[in-house]
C-alpha cells in the first residue's frame, strides 16, 4: 500500500481530460444533427425528419390534461420502474389480442424511454462483447452504435433493389446471403417491418426464412415494429414473434410516438417472454430507471379508449391509414411531376425517391467525399428550401452505394405542408424546362 505523506504529490495523470470514451469515438456525429440543423437553419420545407406537424388525436390530447388536473397525487409521484401498472395491463390487453397468446404485463413488458431505449436495453442486456448481431440494410441508423456500445459486432446483409423498383415490394432478401451471414457467433438478429426508410413490409415467406434461420442457429430476434399500424393497399403487418418457435426467441419492440403520433412524448415498450425481458428490465434500471408518471398514465387512458375500436371504422388506427395512404400517394405525384421516380412504400410513413433521372451536377457545389446523396439534399435544402433525408446514412460503409441515388421523404405531413413542398418543388421544375 503506497502512503501519501504531508507535502508529497499524487502523479498527474498523461491522460487527455476531454478524450471521450473509445466506445462513443466516431459516434459523435449523425444525419440528425446536420439536416436537422440544416432545415432549422435555412428554413426548408421539412420533408425529412420523421415527425408529424399536426395535433395527435383529441382523445389522447384530453387523457393528458385530465392527468394534468388530476387531485391523486399519486400521478406526479415515482411510479413501478418497469412500466406504470395501468400502462403495461393495457399493453398487455392489447398484445395478447394481437399476438394471440396471454401476456403477462408485470413479467414480459417493459415500458422504456421511447423505441430507442428498447432497442438499447436489448443489446446491452442481451449481447457480450464479440457477439454478432445481423443488421438487414438500409437499418436505422441507432442500431450499429448501440450494438457498438455493448461490445456486439454489426453483420450486414442488404436488401436488393430490383432494377427500375417501383414499389417496396421490389426490394428482396436474398436467401442464401442471409443464412451465409449467421454463424455460431450470431446472437441476435434485428428486424424492422413496416421498415424505415424504404417502407417494405416483409411478407410471411420472408419472415418464416428468417424465423427458421434463428431455430436453427439459436439466435434471438430483436423485431422493430415501431410502425405496426401503418399498412396501406390491403397489406398486412406480420408479427414474427407468432410463428412457431419464435415467441421464446424475439423482443418486439413499439412506439407510443409512431402509435398515436406523438413522437415527443417518448415512451415505447419490449414484450417478450420473462426469461429474455428481465435482462431488459435490468439494464434499463440502471439507465432511466423511472420513467414519468403523467404521460403514462395518459398513454394508458388513450390505449384504453382505442382498443375496443380496433378493426372498426371509429379506430384512430384506420383513420390514420386511410390519411396516410393519400398522402403518401399525392407526393408520389409530386414527386413524379419534377423527375423523381418514387418507391411507393407498402407501410410506414417514409418514401424513397429515385434521383437518377434528375440532370444536376453537385459537384462543383460540395467538393465533400460525400455520397451522392449527401450532396442532393444540402442542395435541395440549402438552395430550394425543401429538406429531406439521404439514405446512404443508413447502410454500412460497404453498401453506402446502394442507397446514394435515393433520397428520403416523409409524408406525415398537414396538407398545407406538403403544398408548400409542392409548390417549391413545381419552381424548381420550372427552372429545369428553362
Amino acid at each position: 500500500m503506497t502512503i501519501f505523506y504531508p507535502g508529497t504529490r499524487r502523479k498527474m495523470s498523461s491522460k487527455d481530460l476531454y478524450k471521450p470514451a473509445n466506445r462513443n469515438i466516431g459516434f459523435d456525429k449523425n444525419v440528425w444533427v446536420e439536416f436537422t440543423a440544416l432545415a432549422r437553419d435555412y428554413k426548408a420545407v421539412n420533408l425529412g425528419q420523421g415527425f408529424p406537424d399536426m395535433p395527435p388525436p383529441h382523445f389522447v390530447k384530453e387523457a393528458l390534461g385530465r392527468v394534468a388536473a388530476s387531485s391523486d397525487f399519486a400521478v406526479n409521484q415515482y411510479t413501478r420502474s418497469q412500466g406504470h401498472p395501468r400502462l403495461v395491463n393495457a399493453l398487455g390487453k392489447l398484445y395478447t389480442q394481437l399476438m394471440k397468446r396471454a401476456i403477462d404485463p408485470l413479467s414480459e413488458i417493459l415500458v422504456t424511454g421511447g423505441a430507442y431505449e428498447s432497442l438499447y436495453c436489448s443489446f446491452l442486456g442481451l449481447v457480450d462483447p464479440g457477439d454478432e448481431v445481423i443488421l438487414i440494410e438500409p437499418y436505422f441508423d441507432c442500431y450499429v452504435p448501440q450494438i457498438s456500445v455493448a461490445g456486439g459486432i454489426p453483420k450486414f446483409v442488404p436488401l436488393r433493389a430490383k432494377e427500375n423498383a417501383t414499389s417496396t415490394k421490389d426490394w428482396i432478401l436474398d436467401k442464401d446471403e442471409l443464412e451465409a451471414a449467421f454463424s455460431e457467433k450470431t446472437r441476435a438478429i434485428v428486424i424492422n417491418t413496416p421498415h424505415n426508410p424504404i417502407g417494405k413490409v416483409f411478407s410471411m415467406e420472408e419472415l418464416q426464412l428468417i424465423a427458421d434461420l434463428c431455430k436453427k442457429y439459436n439466435v434471438i430476434c430483436i423485431s422493430d415494429e415501431v410502425y405496426e399500424w401503418l399498412v396501406y393497399g390491403g397489406e398486412q403487418h406480420l408479427r414474427i414473434a407468432t410463428l412457431p418457435g419464435m415467441w421464446e426467441r424475439t423482443i418486439t419492440v413499439g412506439s407510443a410516438g409512431k402509435t398515436f403520433s406523438i413522437t415527443g412524448w417518448k415512451l415505447g415498450w419490449s414484450i417478450g417472454p420473462k426469461e429474455l425481458i428481465k435482462n431488459l428490465q435490468t439494464t434499463q434500471a440502471q439507465i432511466t430507471y423511472n420513467l414519468a408518471t403523467p404521460t403514462q398514465e395518459a398513454l394508458a387512458q388513450a390505449f384504453e379508449h382505442e382498443i375496443p375500436l380496433i378493426d372498426t371504422e371509429k379506430s384512430y388506427f384506420t383513420g390514420l391509414r386511410s390519411m396516410l395512404e393519400r398522402k403518401r400517394d399525392v407526393m408520389a405525384k409530386l414527386l413524379t411531376e419534377v423527375g423523381f421516380k418514387p418507391v411507393i412504400p407498402q407501410g410506414g410513413y417514409f418514401m424513397m425517391a429515385d434521383t437518377s433521372g434528375i440532370d444536376v451536377n453537385f459537384d462543383e457545389y460540395d467538393k465533400s467525399d460525400d455520397p451522392p446523396d449527401y450532396k442532393f439534399v444540402r442542395w435541395l435544402t440549402k438552395e430550394k428550401g425543401i429538406a429531406a433525408i439521404p439514405p446512404s446514412a443508413f447502410y454500412s460503409l460497404e453498401h453506402k452505394y446502394m442507397g446514394a441515388k435515393y433520397i428520403r421523404f416523409c409524408f406525415i405531413k398537414e396538407d398545407s405542408t406538403l403544398e408548400s413542398g409542392a409548390k417549391k418543388l413545381k419552381e424548381w421544375k420550372a427552372e429545369l424546362g428553362k
